[in-house]
């Protein structure tokens, strides 16, 4: 088997963002031998730090394991990275035939191993196993959490295996997607926030920003920390603070807070 440079078209069936990472489509140990199963993987990243702070880990390696570690990788927000084509050092050993490193491909979605995971987050993984296992002809049953397939691990945390493959196999079969969560309703209400706009919801964006630490003390410097965020216009300073954050989530840096920046400012 070659490498899989549809993996990005694969993900982009789910119906959520997707950012190929550069270089993905020549990055592996070598091109993937076969696909018999999926692992999904939390990774025990950071608790902060924006959508996917764990991308260079994954991509890269770490020290005693070289990247890339995974083929997919899955944000807070949902957003799917593609990060690579060939094999991915992400089980040894494996308890599984067919969720060895050369077997299967390996999803990191980000979790510090504690917190909660996101609905959003959850649907998308949700999704994307069921889209690869379309592709590649495989049950539900071969979508294994990364401890069902090594007995060292504990990834990923706090999700039952059982009804995550039910909703897999429901969406292998067609099955009406489910209803969108409340959450995710709340975020398709909200309104688009754009350079000169003078409203409370701007006020949102501010207190957001702040809290992911995305606020330098430089922008609050002249008017003081209270003053900024109370502040219900979006000027200059606040559309750079807005495009830096998306760059940061990979989400297109145009500084406009929609659909695609609002679930990553909210976290939902």
């Amino acid at each position: 088997m070659p490498y899989l440079t549809q993996l990005a078209d694969v993900a982009r069936r789910t119906g959520f963002p997707v950012t190929e990472v550069a270089g993905w489509q020549t990055r592996g140990h070598g091109p993937q031998p076969q696909v018999q199963g999926i692992v999904c993987h939390h990774t025990a990243g950071p608790a902060g730090g924006g959508d996917y702070p764990s991308l260079a880990v994954v991509r890269d390696g770490r020290p005693g394991l070289g990247g890339p570690l995974s083929q997919f990788g899955l944000g807070r927000s949902g957003h799917i990275y593609v990060i690579a084509a060939g094999r991915c050092w992400h089980n040894a050993p494996s308890t599984s035939t067919m969720h060895t490193n050369s077997a299967s491909l390996g999803i990191e979605a980000e979790n510090d191993g504690t917190q909660p995971w996101p609905d959003v987050q959850k649907d998308a993984y949700i999704r994307l196993c069921a889209e690869l296992c379309r592709e590649f002809g495989l049950p539900a049953s071969r979508v294994k959490a990364h401890r069902e397939v090594n007995a060292s691990k504990p990834d990923p945390h706090s999700i039952d295996m059982n009804e995550f493959r039910a909703a897999v196999a429901a969406l292998i079969e067609g099955a009406p997607a489910p209803e969108p969560s409340w959450t995710e309703e709340i975020v398709n209400q909200l309104p688009m926030i754009r350079p000169g706009d003078d409203n409370f919801d701007v006020k949102t964006v501010r207190g957001c920003l702040f809290a992911r630490g995305r606020v330098p003390v430089s922008a609050y410097a002249q008017v003081g920390l209270e003053d900024w965020l109370k502040s219900t216009r979006c000027d200059p300073g606040l559309v750079e603070l807005v495009r830096g954050f998306q760059q940061a989530e990979g989400i297109g840096a145009d500084g406009v807070v929609g659909p695609k920046t609002w679930p990553s400012l909210l976290r939902v």
